[in-house]
């Protein structure tokens, strides 16, 4: 069913609030519906292939198994809080990536998944931090929520293989989620949810934020390997020294003006970061069809009346070009293709042959393309 938040102004949101602080949001749907049953849930946990974790204990008692877990698990869990989360719900169940929608106000290319968590009465994780944006969706049942100050990493830590929790957390608000109700926190905020009462559902969706070292790490590694060979340091006209041990600085300006140079280029770091944020959270699934399509397939197919549907599972995103198109990113791979193609296909789930794609060749070969890669596909293909 489609969300929405008639009344939510995105607009002060971002200006007031976004990054700077959190926000309790007292159910903003225009109707509340829980798009997950428990049991559902409690499934994908056993499922592999599907990354999900148990969080048994309470206190600094805590104990994580990861997934995929034994169905019989949860029938000895019996008188212990427990909390089971699964990452990436959305790219498997249509109702809970459609809980997206209301939030694409933030740009997509920052949305990382909804996660989904079932807590017994007084499950959790214990007290801790993140390193991203996240709006904690109350789904079914009672949480309270303590929020404390901002941490960086400097905060103290208890040890522990799995969880980043607080060595000591103060809180500064209490809350406690109905189901409809949204928490907002940025980034670094402390935060402690335990469930109050069992069927306990929090569906968290996770907006990233790359490090400066990843940025500079991943585009490095990719300009190196476009790198030639032979494109070396050169010093024609080089002046006797002094000192033989001597690093001068000319010299030092020539090695950094090598680096820095490379890492200037604007339209390379562009092309890198589009695919780059595209790549798909989880590369290993493959969504291609049994058989590559043809430009006559998807052409019948359209003309059919049938509709090519983004994959839950794609990460679609463009950059404008100065020639007027854009660079259509999807899935790690790019196309230049006209700016409104690129737009319907970033803003619309669907694509059907009323669209006028049918006449554009470019158009229809990409279309053709993103079908075989998995980045669309039939709508309602079970497969």
């Amino acid at each position: 069913m489609p969300y929405a938040f008639p009344h939510f102004d995105a607009a002060a949101f971002l200006r007031d609030t976004w990054q700077r602080r959190p926000l309790l949001i007292r159910n903003p749907w225009g109707q509340w519906h829980n798009p997950l049953e428990p049991d559902e849930l409690a499934g994908l946990g056993c499922e592999p292939g599907i990354e999900s974790r148990l969080v048994v204990g309470s206190d600094s008692q805590w104990q994580v198994e990861h997934g995929p877990l034994p169905e019989s698990r949860f029938a000895d869990l019996e008188g212990s809080p427990w909390t089971l989360l699964v990452q990436a719900v959305d790219q498997i169940v249509p109702d809970v990536a459609a809980l997206i929608a209301p939030f694409r106000f933030i740009p997509d290319w920052r949305i990382d998944d909804v996660m989904v968590s079932y807590a017994s009465d007084g499950g959790g994780v214990g007290p801790h931090y993140d390193q991203y944006d996240v709006f904690l969706i109350q789904g079914l049942g009672r949480r309270r929520w303590r929020v404390g100050p901002k941490c960086d990493e400097a905060t103290p830590l208890l040890p522990h293989h799995d969880l980043r929790l607080l060595a000591d957390f103060h809180a500064e608000a209490d809350y406690v989620l109905e189901p409809g109700d949204i928490l907002y926190l940025p980034p670094g905020f402390a935060h402690d949810g335990v469930a109050l009462g069992d069927d306990c559902m929090t569906y968290s969706i996770g907006f990233r934020a790359p490090s400066r070292a990843d940025l500079v790490g991943d585009f490095a590694d990719d300009l190196i390997e476009h790198m030639a060979e032979d494109d070396r340091y050169a010093d024609p006209g080089l002046a006797q020294q002094a000192n033989p041990g001597e690093i001068t600085a000319d010299a030092l300006a020539r090695l950094h003006a090598m680096v820095t140079e490379a890492l200037a280029d604007k339209q390379a770091f562009a092309s890198w970061f589009g695919r780059h944020a595209s790549q798909p959270k989880y590369p290993d699934n493959d969504w291609r069809p049994d058989a590559p399509v043809s430009a006559d397939d998807v052409r019948a197919m359209l003309q059919d009346g049938q509709v090519l549907e983004r994959n839950p599972a794609s990460r679609l995103a463009f950059v404008r070009r100065q020639d007027g198109g854009a660079t259509l990113f999807a899935d790690g791979q790019d196309f230049v293709v006209p700016m409104a193609l690129a737009e319907s296909l970033c803003a619309q789930q669907h694509v059907g042959g009323e669209v006028g794609w049918l006449d554009d060749e470019t158009a229809l070969d990409v279309l053709v393309a993103l079908f075989n890669q998995g980045s669309l596909v039939v709508e309602d293909d079970e497969d």
